[in-house]
């Protein structure tokens, strides 16, 4: 990482996802009507593999409960998840980096977790990295709950901006390995309930990005924004910009 920026930067988290359903067209372009830096999303595999975004395995938010997102194939799952709304409808990666890398900063979490295949997790991050493709100036950061999946997004791609998220048990003491055992991490996303002003100068010591998840209430922005984050996610942007700007 050559600098640091020096205002925080405000990412909408899976779009404005209090206004329009999340990680769909809407919420997304009602994220654009701020001023906002970037904009979060999540990729999930559909049966057949194809990309697409979604936060959980789980169908339930369509009223699927005992479906999840990989029991279909895209063709399916586009019947099945607001087919009448050209706004709400499932989106693919495609799709979202072709609408949508022009527009602004780009943050894309592979959800990558243990109840999936480690071959379906190396399609998914080859995917999002192929698709993404000649990015110079690094406006779309790749992130992940899943070393190995970040190990291995290293070796597809060298120089791939990688974030690695933190789980909430994770402290500066992980922080500190990985300094050493993964050199190559471009940053770290850290939950702000937990994330202190030592992690944050650690961090920044060895040039990392820092980013924070998920900052909603007026006590977790203005926390972020005084430790000197770089990247502050949340479910109001709207909010986190007014407080930032101030």
């Amino acid at each position: 990482m050559n600098s640091l920026p020096e205002k925080c930067k405000i990412f909408a988290h899976r779009g404005a996802n209090r206004e329009a359903m999340e990680n769909t067209r809407g919420a997304f372009d009602k994220a654009l009507r701020y001023a906002i830096d970037g904009i979060e999303t999540d990729v999930q595999l559909s049966r057949d593999e194809v990309a697409v975004l979604w936060h959980d395995r789980f169908l339930n938010k369509i009223g699927l409960n005992d479906k999840n997102i990989d029991d279909f194939d895209y063709q399916q799952l586009q019947t099945l998840i607001n087919p009448d709304s050209e706004n709400e409808g499932i989106m693919t990666l495609r799709d979202f980096l072709v609408t949508y890398r022009q527009c602004c900063h780009l943050l894309i979490e592979v959800k990558n977790r243990e109840w999936e295949s480690s071959s379906r997790h190396q399609t998914k991050m080859r995917q999002t990295l192929d698709l993404i493709g000649n990015d110079p100036d690094q406006n779309i950061l790749v992130s992940s709950f899943n070393l190995a999946s970040l190990e291995y997004a290293h070796y597809h791609r060298a120089g791939a901006p990688l974030i690695y998220n933190f789980e909430t048990d994770q402290t500066i003491t992980d922080a500190r390995r990985l300094l050493t055992t993964h050199t190559f991490l471009y940053g770290f996303c850290l939950p702000i309930s937990n994330t202190d002003q030592a992690i944050v100068d650690l961090l920044h010591d060895h040039r990392k990005c820092v980013s924070v998840y998920t900052c909603n209430s007026d006590v977790e922005i203005n926390k972020a924004l005084q430790l000197g984050v770089d990247i502050l996610i949340s479910d109001l942007p709207n909010k986190a910009l007014a407080l930032r700007d101030q």
